[in-house]
C-alpha cells in the first residue's frame, strides 16, 4: 500500500529521514521511520532509486503531498560533479510502502508465480 494513504504527520528530518505515524492492519497507529540515504542517490545532479547518500550533496530538502493528496513528493537541489545545482524531485510512493505500520522499501509484486520445475 502506498504509505501516504495510511499515514499522518509525515515529514523529512535531517534532510534524509522519512518519519510518519503509519496505520497498522489492525487500525492502530505506529511511529515509523526510514533512512532515505539507504535508497536514494545522486548521480551527477540526478536523483535516483537504488542509490546511496543523496543528502550528502542535497540542499533545501522538502516534502509535500501534491496532486490532490495523491503524490508524496520529496524535492531538493542536487549538485552535479561540476558543482552546479539542479532542482529535482521524486515520488516516494514509487518505492516506499506501509506494511503493517512499518516503512518498507521496494514494490511488492501483486502476483507471484512459482518457477516451473522442468
Amino acid at each position: 500500500m502506498s504509505f501516504h494513504l495510511s499515514a499522518e504527520d509525515i515529514r523529512i528530518d535531517d534532510n534524509h529521514i522519512l518519519r510518519a505515524r503509519l496505520r497498522t492492519e489492525g487500525g492502530e497507529w505506529r511511529d515509523a521511520e526510514i533512512d532515505l540515504n539507504h535508497h536514494l542517490g545522486n548521480q551527477d545532479g540526478m536523483i535516483h532509486w537504488d542509490g546511496r547518500d543523496f543528502s550528502h550533496s542535497a540542499e533545501n530538502v522538502t516534502f509535500s503531498i501534491e496532486g490532490g493528496g495523491q503524490v508524496p513528493v520529496l524535492r531538493t537541489f542536487l549538485k552535479s560533479v561540476e558543482g552546479e545545482e539542479y532542482a529535482r524531485d521524486v515520488n516516494l510512493a514509487e518505492r516506499i510502502e506501509n506494511h503493517d505500520g512499518r516503512f518498507v522499501y521496494g514494490k511488492t509484486p501483486r502476483y507471484w508465480t512459482a518457477p516451473s520445475s522442468g
